[in-house]
């Protein structure tokens, strides 16, 4: 197992220093610490801890987290990421039945389901995305699915498994500006993104997408991005600041101001996005639960 790591980027992440509003405090809740028991005891994994996500402290704490299946190492190496990589082992057959028991225990409205990268397995894992979809809804009904996919490398024979298990959200993230993504995703295509969003919304689905900012994209780039997930019809954007895990990943260029990300949340909604979140921390499965009345209202 690896870390993504380039020493040339040390000195610049090391050299920017957190602006006050991103700085993070929060102590442990009975809540927090019943999550935690709970994924223990079900032997789980969550993006909340692999990708070491600021926002762990406060999600927990509302009894909130975003499950991630086919274990905890990745076959992709992009570079903003603190998931490991490398080999995975062979993947848990009974794993499906014990994340769709924790979303249970926790009695969620919505629950997110995302995974590494297997592109180690035939199918990249679509059948394991579906089988925790279909049971989720049959053990908890009343409980909205979200699944935050990788691109399966664009086999839409795969992707379409994953839909046949009627999630209510197929969420794919761009991650960055077309510019950026051969630097940042290494393995994926921009473009390959955007056809599982349009095949997704051509199937009745709806969509969702996300990217960073702050690795040395360009204003108009970040709008290229929302222009051309509208033109896919995608229903939901979240804009996150970019926060390096460690001084060796990808290195940060700037930090955008709580007004830069009030200015890209009204240009997404007049672009014609049906819920924007963005803020310095918002990442993809940030308030995901608040999306709720917008799937209802799209799905009228």
């Amino acid at each position: 197992m690896s870390k993504k790591q380039n020493p040339a980027n040390s000195e610049i992440n090391v050299r920017l220093r957190r602006p006050e509003w991103l700085k993070i405090r929060f102590g442990s809740t009975p809540n927090f610490t019943d999550v935690r028991g709970l994924i223990n005891r079900q032997k789980l994994h969550t993006v909340c801890e692999s990708a070491r996500c600021p926002n762990i402290g406060e999600c927990w704490s509302r009894r909130t987290a975003t499950f991630m299946i086919l274990g905890n190492i990745c076959t992709r190496s992009c570079k903003f990421c603190n998931i490991g990589v490398g080999r995975p082992a062979e993947y848990d057959s009974d794993e499906p039945r014990r994340v769709a028991q924790a979303v249970k225990e926790l009695n969620l409205r919505h629950a997110v389901i995302t995974s590494v990268a297997r592109d180690d397995l035939s199918d990249g894992g679509a059948s394991v995305f579906a089988e925790t979809v279909r049971l989720i809804h049959e053990m908890l009904p009343g409980c909205s699915v979200e699944v935050l996919i990788p691109d399966f490398k664009g086999d839409l024979h795969d992707l379409d498994t994953v839909l046949n298990a009627k999630p209510q959200i197929l969420n794919h993230n761009l991650e960055t500006v077309k510019r950026l993504q051969k630097d940042v995703r290494v393995q994926a295509q921009y473009d390959r993104s955007l056809s599982v969003l349009n095949h997704a919304k051509q199937r009745g689905f709806i969509t969702k997408s996300g990217i960073m900012v702050g690795l040395g994209e360009q204003w108009d780039e970040i709008i290229e991005v929302l222009r051309d997930l509208r033109a896919v019809d995608c229903d939901i954007i979240t804009i996150g600041q970019y926060l390096p895990p460690t001084k060796e990943h990808y290195p940060l260029d700037r930090f955008y101001s709580p007004q830069e990300f009030a200015e890209l949340k009204r240009i997404a909604l007049e672009l014609g996005f049906k819920y924007v979140e963005s803020a310095p921390l918002v990442r993809s499965s940030y308030h995901a639960d608040e999306q709720i009345p917008v799937i209802s209202e799209i799905s009228k």
